[in-house]
């Protein structure tokens, strides 16, 4: 990235048009002309307070105390009008801001979620790093900071018109040095500084995510790195994330504080005695009074800090074209990764599928995504109501797989999936997903809307061997971190007790087992046995082939055998 450019705006633009001139646009442009004109009202009012000042020190040079008087009593009838309209106006940027961020949370959010999206990055090897970070924090400060940007740079055009009326009646030469040397020191700025401290702003921002990235993987992993003593190694690794976060801010700071400071400082404090030098002559010769000096002053620094935005304001604008350069990058992803899947069903092959209330594999050939890899080659098996299927095979080969194949997260390869709705299906994985929710929200999920009784729940509760869980934690109404409260074998009976609660045509169980004993296994397959669900199972135990009827295994060599069970 090299500094601003206009990439940067139209990066801008490609994300804020979407708000501005989508369905919103008519709420959100009245609200910024009413923030036009409180800006125009209180700029006006600055002008009349800025001539005020400079009334009361010529009056108080002059010795006039009526004069006097009446300027303070101008000058608060003035701020009396004034303070509540910069109040105001304050308040509604603050109000467009968050009106704006909501939206644009929220359709990155659909996005995110839409297509799978949020699947597909996960797997993406790192091309887009910490999506969250980019929807929380820097949707936020693309909000809220360049509609900051964009009325300063409106207000600054206003205190110019205004104010430059002001210094032209005193010396037009002081309105023509103001021009040269704010050009002259936005020029230095941006075309000096610029490439570095973007630059160096991009990966701290990056840096700074890896680094709280690599805690909370900490935190979520802390009893499996204590069982493997992973200790050192693990503090080597946030240590380094640390590391290279610790020596990219020293490189900023060294040249936005020291650098970058050094020049702001010296080009802003001589504009103090500008003025003063270039009125001073008229005041010794009589032209003006000395309250003309605070008047000049006064407006000389509203023009300059108005021509000088870029300058001052330097540091915000370097990091916030950081978060914009992120921000675009990652909906630029999200929009590629849809049109991705668009063009690879025409340019690669890709399973078909049909939904038809039933499950079965016609010609089934899977592929890895990166159609790198075959898994296994046709298969075909038509898998009646009622049965169960037990699919086994050595890790690796690709029973997982067939699973995602069948819930459509993976479609590279041949043949034809015939399935019913996915919401006429429940995934259960290894490692249940527990939700942050109530116990309640955790057993019906992901059906939240669904009715049921806490004896209702008491009873799946019993099914599968958790009786007293309610009444460990407090109720069904409690809310938890249940996947730290709870075993890995008691996550699994949750996610049992689901299938129980939900009923749903199909159970597809990815070693759903795994963490329980072979008691506790048997017992959620008997009773799973006496619901109308048509299951799925992978695994590796041989115990669980008493509870299926056909098994499929599959060899590493892509090929495959389906054979009935005999109990």
């Amino acid at each position: 990235m090299k500094g601003f450019n206009f990439k940067i705006f139209a990066q801008f633009w490609s994300i804020a048009k979407l708000y501005w001139w989508g369905e919103e646009k008519k709420g959100a442009l009245t609200l910024l002309a009413l923030l036009g004109l409180l800006l125009i009202g209180y700029t006006q009012l600055s002008v009349q307070l800025n001539a005020q000042q400079g009334n009361i020190i010529s009056s108080l040079s002059a010795k006039d105390e009526a004069r006097f008087w009446q300027t303070i009593w101008q000058f608060l009838a003035v701020l009396i009008v004034y303070v509540p309209l910069f109040a105001g106006f304050s308040y509604c940027q603050s109000k467009l801001g968050l009106f704006w961020r909501k939206w644009l949370t929220n359709r990155f959010l659909n996005r995110y979620f839409g297509d799978r999206s949020f699947y597909h990055l996960s797997n993406s090897n790192g091309e887009i790093d910490n999506p969250d970070q980019r929807i929380s924090e820097d949707i936020r400060s693309f909000t809220q900071d360049s509609l900051l940007f964009l009325l300063v740079v409106i207000q600054s055009v206003l205190q110019v018109i205004a104010f430059s009326g002001v210094l032209w009646a005193i010396s037009p030469n002081l309105v023509i040095f103001l021009i040269i040397y704010a050009l002259a020191g936005t020029f230095i700025t941006t075309g000096f500084f610029g490439k570095v401290l973007v630059r160096l702003n991009f990966e701290q921002l990056k840096k700074e995510a890896n680094f709280r990235f690599g805690l909370i993987r900490i935190r979520e992993n802390a009893e499996s790195i204590a069982f493997y003593r992973g200790e050192p190694q693990e503090l080597n690794h946030v240590k380094n994330l640390f590391n290279q976060a610790f020596n990219n801010f020293n490189a900023l700071i060294l040249w936005q504080e020291l650098y970058l400071g050094l020049f702001t400082n010296s080009y802003e404090f001589i504009t103090y005695i500008i003025p003063a030098i270039i009125v001073a002559p008229g005041v010794f010769s009589g032209d003006f009074e000395v309250g003309k000096v605070t008047e000049a002053q006064g407006a000389f620094f509203r023009v300059f800090y108005s021509l000088n935005i870029i300058v001052s304001r330097f540091q915000s604008l370097t990091n916030f074209a950081a978060g914009v350069n992120r921000l675009s990058s990652f909906s630029e992803y999200l929009e590629e990764d849809k049109l991705a899947l668009s063009v690879r069903k025409v340019e690669q092959p890709k399973l078909d599928f049909i939904e038809n209330g039933r499950l079965e594999f016609s010609h089934l050939t899977l592929q890895t995504p990166n159609y790198q890899r075959t898994l296994f080659q046709d298969i075909s098996l038509d898998l009646k109501p009622g049965q169960g299927l037990l699919i086994m095979g050595a890790s690796g080969c690709g029973k997982s797989s067939l699973l995602r194949a069948i819930a459509g997260l993976w479609n590279s390869g041949t043949g034809v999936i015939i399935r019913p709705k996915l919401t006429q299906m429940l995934f259960l994985p290894q490692k249940p997903y527990m939700i942050l929710g109530t116990l309640r929200e955790q057993l019906i999920y992901p059906n939240l809307n669904l009715e049921i009784s806490n004896e209702d729940l008491e009873d799946v509760l019993r099914a599968v061997n958790l009786t007293n869980l309610a009444e460990r934690f407090g109720g069904f109404n409690v809310e938890k971190d249940w996947g730290d409260v709870l075993s890995l074998g008691e996550q699994q009976r949750i996610a049992f007790a689901r299938i129980l609660i939900t009923k749903p045509l199909y159970a597809i169980l990815d070693e759903a087992t795994s963490g329980l004993d072979l008691k506790n296994e048997e017992s959620l397959y008997q009773h799973l046995q006496k619901t109308e669900t048509t299951f799925i199972s992978v695994g590796h135990r041989q115990s669980l082939m008493k509870y299926h009827q056909i098994l499929l295994e599959i060899s590493e060599d892509n090929s495959w055998e389906l054979t009935e069970i005999s109990v």
